[in-house]
């Protein structure tokens, strides 16, 4: 009935809890590896998935990949990442409404909530996140970006299914950091791209395509966000996420998230866009100021 296919790199500690969370309703479970050096392949294979291997670039490229390259042959296909969990209830939403939906649904939203340092974060604008995770073979694809990139579908309209699923990382809070200090680099190549037209630039999400939600976050970050210096931009986001959004009612935990999430993230995305920038706009082409782009961020731009 669907497909499910997972990125991986080094997931042995998530990728069979992800696995297990997904055998009631998957026709298909495919696990696309970029060359683990632990686990992670083996304990996939023992649970039965089929693993494919393909050098990373990015979280889009190699989704992309995973689509092109696996032999799917479910009707439906769903992204999972390898630190999430599809909820017992969700998996029988799923198994219960997926085969009844008409031709005009090409994709199902899904709500995602965050678990950190093992408490759902409820507020802050954190829950839900309302992310396009399963769709119609053929009738999606992964936005091409460096960082936030979504699902997109095309040839029909998109439902929302009432239960969550789980973002439940399990590694420390050095995992965290390092992990996010990678996004924001990635995301500063995003903001430059969009400032210097440095390649081409994916459509991104819509109503239609895609969720509410996505969309209109994409808008005010791009539009406005972005435009305001990062400095009074990050400490205004996080006293919105904090304050007017409730965050403090997340206890301990919830201080922690939102200022590394909502604060800290942001005002490093800030800062590297304004170190980048400094490095690449003396240059005179668009060529060069990625070539000189890619070489500070080693990123394959």
């Amino acid at each position: 009935m669907i497909a499910v296919l997972i990125l991986t790199y080094n997931e042995q500690l998530h990728i069979a809890r992800a696995i297990d969370s997904v055998s009631s309703f998957a026709g298909q479970i495919f696990v696309i590896d970029s060359f683990s050096t632990d686990q992670t392949v083996e304990i996939a294979r023992s649970l039965g998935a089929t693993v494919l291997q393909n050098p990373f670039v990015n979280q889009a490229r190699q989704f992309q990949w995973g689509l092109d390259h696996a032999p799917i042959r479910c009707d439906w296909v769903m992204r999972l990442d390898a630190d999430e969990v599809i909820e017992p209830e969700l998996a029988r939403e799923i198994g219960e409404k997926l085969p009844k939906l008409g031709p005009d649904v090409a994709g199902v939203n899904l709500k995602r909530k965050h678990i950190f340092l093992d408490r759902f974060i409820r507020h802050g604008g954190r829950y839900p996140l309302i992310l396009t995770r399963i769709w119609r073979r053929g009738q999606g694809r992964v936005e091409d970006r460096w960082m936030d990139e979504h699902v997109i579908v095309q040839g029909g309209r998109t439902v929302l299914f009432d239960n969550p699923f789980s973002d439940h990382n399990l590694h420390n809070l050095g995992y965290f950091t390092d992990k996010h200090n990678k996004y924001a680099t990635r995301e500063a190549v995003d903001v430059l791209n969009r400032r210097y037209r440095l390649f081409a630039e994916d459509a991104g999400p819509t109503r239609e395509g895609s969720s509410l939600q996505a969309a209109v976050k994409r808008l005010i970050k791009e539009r406005i966000y972005n435009r305001i210096p990062f400095p009074i931009s990050t400490l205004g986001y996080f006293l919105f996420r904090y304050v007017l959004q409730f965050g403090f009612l997340d206890g301990r935990e919830g201080l922690i998230y939102h200022f590394l999430q909502g604060y800290w993230y942001r005002f490093l995305v800030g800062a590297k866009v304004l170190e980048f920038d400094r490095a690449i706009s003396h240059l005179q082409s668009a060529d060069e100021k990625r070539q000189a782009l890619a070489r500070l961020t080693g990123l394959a731009l």
